[in-house]
């Protein structure tokens, strides 16, 4: 058990990584294709899912974490850049922590929103993909991911896309509650 400001199961660090790996999962092969034989963001995906089929949380997620992160400094395109951030986030959800602030719901909803932009990219700069992609992303939500989100105060507002994309989805999940 994590104990903070309220609690959070392992179970439902687990449910939190899943839906985080899933929208990596979507996105990697966009950095696997722009920066082939760099092995990190896939290694954070490994470690996040090994961490959601029960794998007890190590460093292993966090270092994989951060490793991705660096990978995502290092890329050539937003896209690929994205994409490892996304890897990364979902290595970092095992270690979402239970204090009621905004920033931590980038732990719960940052690699989809990172996923949404990737598809906008893709899709040459269209915010339509986006659009879909959030809505995918709000579909894949359980009860159980709204739940745990419901503990958190709204995203935090920024001016860069990929937080108008956490924002809405963050937005959308809580009025589908």
């Amino acid at each position: 058990m994590t104990t903070g400001d309220f609690e959070l199961t392992m179970d439902e660090l687990r449910v939190v990584a899943r839906y985080a790996a899933e929208s990596a999962q979507e996105v990697l092969p966009v950095f696997e294709e722009a920066v082939p034989g760099d092995p990190r963001p896939r290694a954070a995906v490994d470690a996040a899912w090994e961490f959601v089929n029960g794998a007890r949380r190590t460093k292993l997620q966090r270092v994989t974490s951060l490793d991705a992160h660096r990978a995502a400094k290092e890329a050539d395109t937003e896209a690929a850049c994205l994409a490892a951030r996304a890897a990364g986030d979902a290595a970092a959800a095992a270690y979402l922590h239970p204090i009621a602030k905004a920033t931590q719901v980038g732990h719960i909803l940052r690699a989809a929103a990172n996923a949404a932009r990737v598809a906008e990219l893709v899709a040459g700069d269209d915010p339509e993909a986006g659009d879909k992609s959030i809505e995918q992303a709000r579909q894949r939500a359980t009860p159980a991911l709204r739940d745990v989100l419901s503990r958190y105060p709204a995203a935090p507002n920024g001016k860069g896309r990929v937080a108008q994309l956490m924002s809405a989805l963050d937005t959308s999940l809580r009025m589908s509650r």
